[in-house]
């Protein structure tokens, strides 16, 4: 009984810390920075 609690626990975190890899470098917003109505090309 005990081993099953600890595959549920290492399964469970072995999952948060994949999707937390995930969303940090697949899942990235693209955000469209622009420095006024001008456009001046400074980003």
């Amino acid at each position: 009984m005990n081993t099953i609690i600890q595959n549920i626990l290492v399964f469970t975190t072995l999952a948060f810390a994949l999707l937390f890899l995930v969303k940090k470098f697949f899942w990235k917003k693209k955000t469209k920075k622009a420095c006024g109505t001008d456009d001046c090309g400074c980003h």
